[in-house]
C-alpha cells in the first residue's frame, strides 16, 4: 500500500482535503501520502489486492454510497469480485443463494434472512449490483443466536451445537489478536485487566468472546472465498471496529494467511467544530481512510436512551439458549 495515487505529487496540505458537505458525502484520502482519491482511481491502485475491507458506522448514508460507489469501480476493472457482508449470518447463505437465483422476492429475502432494519437504505444497493452481474455474495456473520449465548454463557456455549451447526463456525473461533483485548475494553469503559467483580467480569469476558467469534466467522468466510472463487477478489463490508488499526478481522486474516494482500478502509467522523483534516493523523486507522459528518444524536433526554436501552436488552434476554 505504499504505492501512491498521484505519482509524482507532492502530498497535499491538510487544507486541500475538502470536509464532506451533506450527510451523503465522504472525502477519500490515501493515508500513505495524504493524497485525496476517488473511487474510480482508487479502485485502479487496488486492482491487485486480494482482499479488501471496508469500515463503516451502520446507516450512514455516506459509507454506504462510498461502498457502492466502490463496488462498481472495482467490478469495471476486476469483475471477478466477492461481495462478503457482515449484514448477514452464516446460517442464511441458502437464502441469499436463492434470492440471487431468482427463486425469492426481496420481502422474502428480507423475512427469512432476518436482514437488518436497515437493509434496503444500505446494502440492497450492493447486493443488487452484484446480483445482476452474477457476482457471489456471501453471508460472513456468525449466527445472532450463537453469538448472543456465547456473550450469556461462554465459548463452552459452542459445546452444545449440533456437528451441522459447529461446521458453519471457523476450527478455531476464538482466536485473538495483540491489542485488540485493550481496544475492546476500553470501548466499554473497562480496563482490559480490572479488578472487577466475578459476576461482572465474566459477562465482560463473555462480550470479548463473543466479539471475537465474530470476527473470526468473518476472517473465515473471507479465507473460504477465497478458495471457493480461486482468483476472486473479496470486498468485505463491515462495522469499523472490526477491521481498523489493522485489528479484528484484518488481523485474523494476517495471521492465517501472511500472504494476502489486504487493504483497509476507514470511516473518520468530523464535526462542524473540527478544523481542516489531517490525514496523516489518522494513519493507524486504514490504508485509506473517509472523513464523514456525524449523524444526529438519536437521544437528549437520558431518561428515554436508558429506558431504549433497556427495551432492547429486555427482548434479548426473551430468546432462550437450547
Amino acid at each position: 500500500m505504499a504505492a501512491v495515487l498521484f505519482s509524482g505529487c507532492a502530498a497535499v496540505p491538510p487544507a486541500a482535503i475538502m470536509k464532506p458537505a451533506t450527510l451523503y458525502e465522504a472525502s477519500l484520502v490515501n493515508t500513505a501520502n495524504n493524497q485525496p482519491a476517488t473511487p474510480a482511481a482508487l479502485a485502479t491502485q487496488l486492482a491487485g489486492a486480494d482482499v479488501i475491507v471496508i469500515g463503516e458506522y451502520h446507516g450512514h448514508q455516506a459509507a454506504h454510497l462510498l461502498q457502492s460507489r466502490l463496488q462498481a469501480a472495482l467490478h469495471r476493472i476486476r469483475p471477478e469480485q466477492v461481495l462478503a457482508l457482515e449484514a448477514f449470518d452464516v446460517d442464511r447463505q441458502a437464502v441469499i443463494d436463492d434470492y440471487l437465483a431468482g427463486k425469492l422476492g426481496e420481502d422474502e429475502l428480507i423475512e427469512d434472512a432476518a436482514a437488518w432494519d436497515n437493509y434496503k437504505a444500505s446494502y440492497r444497493p450492493l447486493l443488487e449490483f452484484a446480483r445482476h452481474r452474477q457476482a457471489p455474495v456471501i453471508a460472513a456473520n456468525a449466527p445472532a443466536d450463537v453469538v448472543r449465548c456465547v456473550g450469556r454463557h461462554g465459548p463452552e456455549y459452542l459445546d452444545s451445537l449440533s456437528p451441522s451447526r459447529r461446521a458453519l463456525l471457523p476450527e478455531s473461533p476464538f482466536r485473538d489478536v495483540p491489542g485488540y483485548r485493550e481496544k475492546f475494553f476500553d470501548r466499554l469503559g473497562h480496563n482490559a485487566h480490572g479488578e472487577e467483580s466475578g459476576a461482572t467480569r465474566s459477562r465482560l469476558e463473555n462480550a470479548y468472546q463473543a466479539q471475537l467469534l465474530r470476527d473470526n466467522t468473518m476472517a473465515d468466510q473471507v479465507l473460504r472465498s477465497l478458495q471457493d472463487y480461486p482468483g476472486y477478489q473479496v470486498l468485505m463490508v463491515t462495522g469499523t471496529f472490526h477491521s481498523e488499526q489493522r485489528l479484528g478481522i484484518t488481523a485474523i486474516l494476517e495471521q492465517r494467511a501472511p500472504g494476502l494482500e489486504v487493504v483497509v478502509i476507514s470511516p473518520v467522523i468530523l464535526t462542524d467544530d473540527d478544523q481542516a483534516p489531517a490525514p496523516a493523523a489518522y494513519r493507524d486507522q486504514g490504508d485509506y481512510i473517509y472523513f464523514i459528518q456525524p449523524l444526529p444524536e438519536r437521544f437528549l433526554d437520558e431518561q428515554r436512551r436508558n429506558a431504549a436501552i433497556k427495551h432492547q436488552f429486555s427482548k434479548a434476554r426473551q430468546q432462550e439458549c437450547r
